[in-house]
Parts: structure tokens; C-alpha cells; sequence
């Protein structure tokens, strides 16, 4: 169970609430709307069948709450059930004028003695509550728990697809994982049904392989972009262009914008590597960093350096800026910058 007076991680929470590991009070805060909405609904639907929620769930909206008649239903016993909860949604829409009956303030007096029977959660989008007191009063009292839910990061997504697995029983390869970051992105509900869809898939080894992927969502194992930097990263021509090859003849799944996106983050990681004792900024993902650290032996640091300049370069001209922004144009451009970089 998280710990008292703590801010606590998604897949905790979750593990906790499957587990019927209730907290009185859920504080869920950040600008990522995915994991505010995810554990909300599986409190809900871990707490209450389909038939107790007919009597023990009410749910309250920012923009029209009433704070007093909130705080009056959360000490209303439940009726046939162990719990009654209560959902405030949209809490940054919650007026705060002292004295007002809307003043989200008001909950911290319930926080400090809850109804034992209530589990109260309050979903707040967009970034931290507006209410001090609520905060203080739920590391204070230890009656709750609090959730930032921060806005995914494109280089935080290997290690939260690995924890996502690891949180479901099951393990995904490094390069599967590159595969999917890769491909969906940080779109989370997209991201995580893909993924749901794949655990159900997965042989007795109980691993996301790319074959796994090929098959059921279609991205190439031999041809993307962390393929390219494979290539890239050991000099190795004739694969780096046989996969853009198959980018040009395939646009739809393989934008030019996303392709110059990694290489610069990979080349600005191998140049990290080249410069920096601490590696630990190149990547959060080990297997990347291993990466980087191998390709750091055909590219010095200087090399990087010029290779990003040609990225930028890349870049700008991929917007339309300086350059025709056909698509065949694209493919030339990014022939041209793979022939670049090999011979840096």
C-alpha cells in the first residue's frame, strides 16, 4: 500500500485498489488526464457492483458543486454495501472565494475526519489543486493519498511501457519496447490498449516480442527507426538505405518528422556520452545508452556535433522552410542526410 502523507505512482495506486487496498481520500492532480481518469474509474468499479452504484456513487462536477451538500454525501452511511464513493471531477473549475459554499477549502475539515465507510476522490486536470488546505491536510493527517499524474515525456516512455508490462505480469523486449514508443507515442490510451491487446497474445513465455507486434499491429521489426539507428550508429550503409527505401515506399507509418526526431535524440545522446562522466541524461532506457556508448566508437564528439547541425538542418527544411515539401522531396532530403551522416 503507498505510504501515508506520500504522493504515490499510478501502477501503486492501482495494484492497491485492485486489491480492494483502499484509501479514504484520493487526491489525482497533473496535466496527464489518462491515469486521473484510469484510476478513478477502477475505484469506482473495484468498490461497487453495477447495482450498489445505483445507491452509492454520486459523482459532482467543478463547475456547479456544491461543496456543503459534497461533504454532507460523504458522510452518508452506504446502503447495501461497504462503501459509498464519491467522484468530484473537474476540481480546477471549483470557484475559490472564502466563505462562498463553492470554496474548495472547505473539504479539508472533512479530510481531517472522514467517514470510515467513504471513499472520496477528487480529480483535479491541468496541473496541481488550487487548495493548499486540501494538500496539508492529506499529508498532515495521513488520511489519503495524493497522485501527481505528470505529462509523459517522449524519453520517459521506454521505461513506463516496461513498467506498464511488469504492472500486468508480463515482460516486453527491449526492442519491442522501442517498437511502440516509436510508433503510438505518448497517446497513453492508445499506447496501453495496444499493449493489452498484445498481453493477450503472448506465448507461455509470457514475453512482447517484435515478431508479436509485426504480426498484430503491423509496424515493421526490421524497419524503423531505431532499425536506422542501428545501422547509423555501425556505419552500416546498404541496411540504412534498404530501410529508407521501405520508409519512402510506406509514408503513411514512417514520417520524415518523426525519423529526424529520434536521430537527433540519439546522436545528442552518443554526444552526451562522448562528453559528459554521467550518461544517465543520454536516455532513461539502459538499452539505449548501450546503444549510444557502441556508436560513440565510430562518431567522436566533434562528428556529433556536425551530424546534429545536419539534423536541424533536416529539420527546418522538413517544415517547408527553405526546401519543396513533397513528399518524394522528403525521402530525397532524408537520402541525403543518412548519405551525410555515414560520411561525417
Amino acid at each position: 500500500m503507498a505510504k501515508k502523507n506520500d504522493t504515490a505512482s499510478f501502477f501503486t495506486l492501482r495494484s492497491d485498489v485492485l486489491a480492494r487496498r483502499f484509501q479514504p481520500i484520493y487526491l489525482l492532480q497533473g496535466e496527464e488526464p489518462y491515469y486521473i481518469d484510469q484510476l478513478a474509474e477502477a475505484i469506482v468499479d473495484t468498490a461497487l457492483t453495477e447495482d450498489q452504484k445505483d445507491f452509492n456513487l454520486a459523482i459532482y462536477y467543478g463547475n456547479e458543486v456544491n461543496i456543503t451538500d459534497l461533504i454532507a454525501n460523504c458522510k452518508q452511511y452506504p446502503v447495501f454495501s461497504d462503501y459509498k464513493v464519491i467522484v468530484l471531477r473537474e476540481a480546477q473549475n471549483v470557484a475559490s472565494q472564502p466563505g462562498h459554499s463553492k470554496d474548495l477549502d472547505q473539504l479539508r475539515y472533512y479530510i481531517e475526519n472522514p467517514a470510515p465507510t467513504t471513499i472520496l476522490v477528487i480529480c483535479n486536470k491541468g496541473g496541481a489543486i488550487k487548495s493548499k488546505d486540501c494538500v496539508e491536510a492529506i499529508k498532515k493527517t495521513g488520511n489519503g493519498v495524493i497522485m501527481n499524474s505528470d505529462k509523459v515525456r517522449d524519453r520517459d516512455l521506454p521505461s513506463l511501457i516496461t513498467d506498464y508490462c511488469s504492472s500486468e505480469q508480463c515482460t516486453i523486449t527491449p526492442k519491442a519496447t522501442s517498437m511502440m514508443a516509436e510508433f503510438i507515442g505518448s497517446d497513453l490510451s492508445r499506447l496501453f490498449s495496444e499493449l493489452d491487446k498484445l498481453k493477450l497474445l503472448i506465448g507461455p513465455d509470457h514475453q512482447i516480442t517484435p515478431e508479436l507486434i509485426e504480426r498484430n499491429i503491423g509496424i515493421s521489426k526490421d524497419y524503423n527507426n531505431f532499425e536506422l539507428e542501428d545501422a547509423l550508429a555501425a556505419r552500416n550503409a546498404p541496411k540504412a538505405y534498404r530501410i529508407i527505401d521501405y520508409f519512402e515506399k510506406n509514408p503513411k507509418h514512417n514520417p520524415t518528422q518523426v525519423t529526424v526526431s529520434t536521430l537527433f535524440s540519439f546522436f545528442s545522446g552518443v554526444f552526451l556520452v562522448q562528453t559528459c562522466q554521467d550518461t544517465s541524461q543520454a536516455s532513461k532506457s539502459p538499452f539505449r545508452v548501450k546503444k549510444m556508448r557502441e556508436a560513440s566508437r565510430f562518431y567522436n564528439y566533434r562528428q556529433c556535433f556536425q551530424i546534429i547541425g545536419f539534423l536541424r538542418e533536416m529539420d527546418t527544411k522538413s517544415k517547408g522552410i527553405g526546401a519543396n515539401t513533397s513528399d518524394a522531396m522528403q525521402y530525397k532530403l532524408l537520402r541525403e542526410l543518412v548519405y551525410k551522416i555515414l560520411h561525417t
